[in-house]
């Protein structure tokens, strides 16, 4: 976690580079995958041969992530996956995709689905083109098709029909990793707007020297030192083996929360210039920004296992 802080100091897509292909691009082999599958595939992840993603967002299936249509039904000794996946990290310059699709049609929600490795390019893989998106450029997302896609049978990680329950673990430790991430690119946009504040004058002085200025410097550095404290208690809890569900939500919900007003105080401090892409890199990084409070779980969603969490310790459901 220390360091994906600070790798995202000083570029959120470079962090989305490497933290999707040994984060979500990995993390189901981890945790669930047969020996073989992790000889075979995690050296190559680790070393960058390989670029991995996680297609599970479809159409129907954001926050809801459950709701998964893509299906995948037997034939021999392999499966056939059919359905689209979209807004998925990496997948433009992806070889190996872990996929989640229903193998049990009759079953509901979250049962009867189950994790696949697929290996591109094959037939029945299509990877569309990059998204035009409002930030985070340099990080490729595109959707994913599958059209009678054939994958062997030993590409399934985990068993058949627990699929979620593997994504589930991924994605408890993401949420931790993406907000070191939002804590990172916090600590930066905080620092520009500190040198802005101590060089920039108005009314004779440096803006910093102006109490209003101050207290927003303030805010951001109280924002990110909590941010960073809860992340690292988190980090350490899990590599001990607790249950971190609740605070991994808790980790998410409030360092992509804290960086979204960090960011906007930025801004606030640069003034006109950082509004203006020529003038500073505020403009780039406040667009940037603002996707944490959406993906790996949107704000709201995290509130909700919060709260849910919190009751059924008290016994209240």
């Amino acid at each position: 976690m220390t360091a994906a802080i600070e790798l995202a100091q000083a570029a959120t897509a470079f962090r989305a580079r490497v933290g999707t292909n040994t984060g979500i691009g990995s993390e189901a082999l981890v945790r669930d995958g047969t020996p073989e599958q992790k000889r075979r595939w995690l050296p190559r992840l680790a070393s960058g041969e390989l670029t991995g993603c996680l297609a599970l967002t479809e159409p129907d299936a954001g926050s809801e992530a459950s709701n998964v249509a893509t299906r995948a039904h037997r034939d021999g000794d392999a499966f056939v996956l059919d359905g689209t996946k979209r807004y998925i990290t990496n997948a433009p310059i992806s070889q190996l995709f872990t996929v989640l699709a229903r193998t049990d049609p009759e079953a509901k929600d979250a049962d009867g689905v189950s994790a696949f490795i697929v290996e591109g390019p094959c037939a029945g893989l299509t990877v569309g083109p990059p998204y035009t998106k409002m930030g985070q450029a340099g990080s490729p997302v595109s959707e994913v098709r599958f059209d009678a896609c054939r994958v062997p049978a030993e590409n399934m990680v985990g068993a058949e029909g627990e699929g979620f329950k593997t994504i589930m673990k991924v994605l408890n430790k993401q949420r931790i990793h993406l907000a070191a991430l939002c804590t990172g690119s916090a600590i930066r946009m905080a620092e520009e707007a500190k040198r802005h504040a101590r060089t920039r004058r108005q009314f004779g002085r440096p803006v910093g020297e102006h109490q209003l200025v101050r207290a927003m410097i303030a805010d951001n550095e109280t924002e990110i030192a909590a941010a960073r404290a809860l992340i690292l208690d988190t980090a350490r809890r899990f590599d001990e083996g607790q249950d971190i569900r609740m605070s991994a939500s808790m980790c998410k919900y409030f360092a992509s929360e804290a960086c979204g007003r960090v960011a906007d105080r930025a801004v606030q401090v640069f003034g006109g210039a950082g509004y203006i892409a020529e003038d500073s890199c505020i403009e780039r990084l406040y667009r940037d920004a603002r996707l944490f409070r959406l993906y790996e779980g949107t704000s709201q969603i995290h509130q909700l296992t919060i709260g849910r969490f919190a009751l059924a310790a008290t016994g209240t459901s």
